[in-house]
């Protein structure tokens, strides 16, 4: 099959390479689309020890299709089936998964490869983590089902509710949903960025209530709190783009009794400063989560099934398989949100 492999940073190629073999509780899923994430562009960027373990690899986590072949012992789909997989699934016996906090399974195996005519798909995920597709939901959309089950997740542990302002620094398209999902909450949503596109659908997708360009106003601190009750600071303040200097301005945000969630993961042994009265004697709550959850991917693909989350609003252009490389430069160069993959043409 063709497909995109990995072989470090800034390395990748589209070549001709072998299926893996079907195992037992394997399934074969022919790739109808897949998108870009920003997590993958920092992998091309950079390399990921957790995604990323031995190279050549395959590349790309997001995806849907239709079951090509099924391996003994699956019972949960069949040939010919319309399916998402999500990347990864817990294994239900470590002591994480005793606690049901399955996204810190000690097991988890993220798969990649969903740049690619077809996908192998390991027996765990296909046994909890695939589901089959309404008819009416296109693999365009259904792809989307694992960037937004960690939106889900995030918004679900902040505990956001109908009647709190919510602040969210960062924009690409998991700050996007993050704000779509908690304005469906029944919150009042202040977003801040700076890239043109972004800001458009933070508007036209997300229907943000408040839409802050950091390029005219590069104080979020002073101009969110203006947006809020007597002044008094975020309800909930979000951080939606990785860097140790955001999540520390996104601290300053908050008001006494508020949460900070700091959603964008910072490169490996980055460090914060907090000011330690303020976060105490102001009982302020920092919190971050981490992945998705089997329930949390389901509901993901609920959203998009009822059209309260129009996913497909977020896709800048459609590629072929050929193009990956050109897309992770384009994410680069600030050009894109997502870009969709068609592995087929």
């Amino acid at each position: 099959m063709k497909a995109i492999q990995y072989y470090g940073p800034q390395d990748i190629k589209f070549e001709e390479v072998m299926l893996k073999p079907l195992q037992d509780g394997e399934i074969v899923v022919k790739v109808m689309s897949a998108l870009t994430c920003g997590t993958d562009v920092k992998t091309f960027r950079r390399g990921h020890p957790v995604l990323i373990k031995s190279v050549p690899s395959g590349f790309g986590h997001e995806f849907s299709g239709i079951v090509e072949k099924v391996g003994r012992d699956v019972e949960n789909v069949k040939v010919g089936d319309r399916v998402v997989c999500a990347n990864s699934a817990p294994c239900g016996e470590c002591f994480y998964c005793r606690r049901k906090e399955y996204n810190l399974c000690e097991k988890l195996d993220l798969l990649n490869g969903a740049y690619a005519q077809y996908i192998t798909v390991p027996a765990r995920i296909v046994k909890k983590n695939t589901l089959i597709l309404p008819d009416d939901v296109s693999f365009d959309k259904a792809a989307f089902c694992e960037p937004l089950a960690n939106v889900v997740h995030g918004v679900e542990r902040t505990g956001i509710e109908a009647g709190q302002t919510v602040g969210i620094i960062g924009i690409g398209p998991i700050g996007l949903m993050f704000a779509r999902i908690a304005k469906l909450k029944g919150a009042r949503v202040l977003v801040a960025g700076r890239n043109p596109i972004k800001l458009k659908l933070a508007e036209e997708f997300a229907h943000a209530d408040e839409i802050v360009d950091l390029v005219k106003y590069p104080n979020p601190e002073k101009i969110f709190k203006s947006f809020t009750e007597e002044g008094k600071g975020l309800d909930v303040a979000v951080e939606c783009v990785g860097l140790p200097e955001i999540w520390e301005r996104i601290f300053s945000c908050v008001r006494p009794g508020g949460t900070v969630h700091f959603f964008g993961g910072c490169k490996s042994g980055s460090t914060v400063t907090f000011d330690t009265t303020k976060m105490h004697y102001g009982d302020i709550r920092l919190m971050s989560v981490f992945h998705h959850t089997p329930e949390y991917f389901r509901q993901a693909l609920d959203y998009i099934a009822s059209g309260d989350v129009e996913v497909e609003k977020l896709i800048t252009d459609t590629l072929g398989l050929e193009q990956v490389e050109y897309a992770m430069q384009e994410h680069i160069a600030g050009r894109a949100v997502k870009f969709l993959i068609k592995p087929w043409g």
